[in-house]
């Protein structure tokens, strides 16, 4: 079921061919209504809202043309909108506009519209019709909401290109992707202990290369259950498999009766449902352009920077390592805190080290993922902030930016529960 839900967000055009099918249907309703029904109507309708078919052609065809242009003028604005997305911000991030269904349905509702008008043009012919018809008024109102519909687009585009906006909702996925597990671990025992599975060993390979796009942990755990199964599971979502990849190990006494392929989604391209790296690399992206030469604008790389601290101290409070679900009888391995703060920063680091800002921004975030997250992860959290200063020539630095780094590095050493140190005087010895 997932795998079609990821099919139909990659198909684009289900959502315009859905309202220009409803645009046809009404076309044809009014049509039929006009011919067949229209005298027995003439007493509750107002007269005003009728027209001949002369005037009802000149009327439709005005407003076929003025939808036409709306609708190229709102296809045009979508590309403009794309092409920013891709320049400026990440490729990756083109996703989060073009699965935005408000973008699609307003241009559905004018691909509509135009051929409600269309079509009821058509069927305006004079050797048809012994009386006015009430198309016309259907047409003009959509046309009115076609019109509402343009304007609250060209705002909804002008508030959504802001760089603001998208961190919001980059952030707003990782933290659904973070609440997923969160809810997986909280009901599980999450220690880790000696898994020794009894019984015949299966091993499933994907059947078809891509990328884990999701794993439905629940429902495989449901049927491990009920099969009396042991599952391991030996893949994380996000990772690129290969035909033939082993993605579990099934044990039990009898053969499975579902396959366990039907457990997991494979896809062209990796999403934030439930893969933790990709959404933050989301991030780290936009953060990277940002401080770009091309781009030049640190402080908002430094807005990233620091609210990323607030997501790695969220998931700093997830189980990490393997622990068990569905009453024991599956085997699932989270990845390492030290790795996510490793791919959160190794290119930060690289590409910031000449910006004090950045360094700054850096250990900022640190402390708030210390601050926010659990103890255990202090150890990491104190070494990744050496590993972002190695490659920084403390000495280079002015008077000032030595002290407020130095500052920073005696703050994250009290929330991390460690021994600052004397920047200067270390890299000296």
């Amino acid at each position: 079921m997932k795998a079609l839900s990821f099919w139909l967000k990659e198909k684009l055009w289900i959502t315009p061919a859905f309202y220009i099918v409803i645009s046809i249907f009404l076309s044809i309703f009014f049509y039929y209504v006009d011919l067949l029904y229209i005298d027995e109507l003439k007493p509750y309708v107002p007269a005003i809202l009728l027209t001949n078919v002369d005037l009802a052609k000149t009327i439709m065809g005005s407003l076929s043309g003025a939808l036409l242009t709306m609708t190229t003028f709102t296809f045009s604005t979508i590309l403009v909108v794309l092409t920013m997305y891709s320049s400026q911000f990440s490729p990756r991030t083109l996703k989060n506009f073009i699965h935005d269904k408000i973008v699609w349905r307003v241009l559905g509702i004018f691909l509509s519209g135009f051929i409600y008008n269309t079509l009821s043009l058509l069927f305006m012919r004079e050797d048809l019709y012994e009386t006015d018809v009430i198309s016309t008024f259907i047409g003009i109102i959509i046309a009115f909401f076609c019109l509402s519909t343009f304007a609250y687009f060209i705002h909804y585009i002008a508030t959504n290109v802001q760089v603001g906006q998208l961190i919001n909702q980059l952030i707003k996925d990782t933290e659904d992707a973070i609440s997923k597990f969160e809810k997986l671990q909280e009901n599980e025992k999450g220690e880790e202990i000696t898994w020794s599975p009894i019984g015949i060993k299966e091993t499933h390979q994907a059947e078809k290369e891509g990328y884990i796009q999701y794993m439905s942990f629940e429902k495989l755990g449901n049927y491990a259950q009920e099969q009396k199964l042991k599952v391991e599971i030996l893949v994380n979502p996000g990772d690129y498999v290969y035909e033939g990849k082993p993605i579990f190990h099934v044990y039990g006494v009898n053969h499975a009766k579902q396959s366990i392929n039907n457990f997991y989604s494979l896809g062209t391209s990796r999403t934030t449902e439930q893969d933790l790296d990709f959404a933050i690399q989301k991030l780290v992206e936009v953060a990277l352009r940002a401080i770009s030469p091309g781009i030049n604008d640190p402080n908002t790389a430094n807005d990233i920077i620091i609210r990323l601290g607030r997501l790695l101290g969220q998931l700093g409070r997830l189980k990490t390592g393997p622990f068990l679900l569905a009453e024991e009888h599956v085997l699932y391995r989270f990845p390492a805190y030290k790795k996510a703060l490793y791919k959160t920063f190794y290119q930060l680091s690289h590409y910031g080290k000449e910006d004090i800002s950045v360094l700054i921004s850096i250990l900022e975030s640190l402390k708030v993922a210390a601050e926010m997250g659990d103890n255990r992860h202090y150890v990491e959290l104190w070494e990744i902030h050496a590993y972002v200063l190695e490659g920084v020539d403390i000495g280079a630095l002015k008077t000032f930016d030595q002290e407020v780094l130095q500052e920073k590095v005696d703050e994250l050493a009290i929330a991390t529960d460690q021994h600052s140190y004397h920047m200067v005087l270390t890299e000296k010895n």
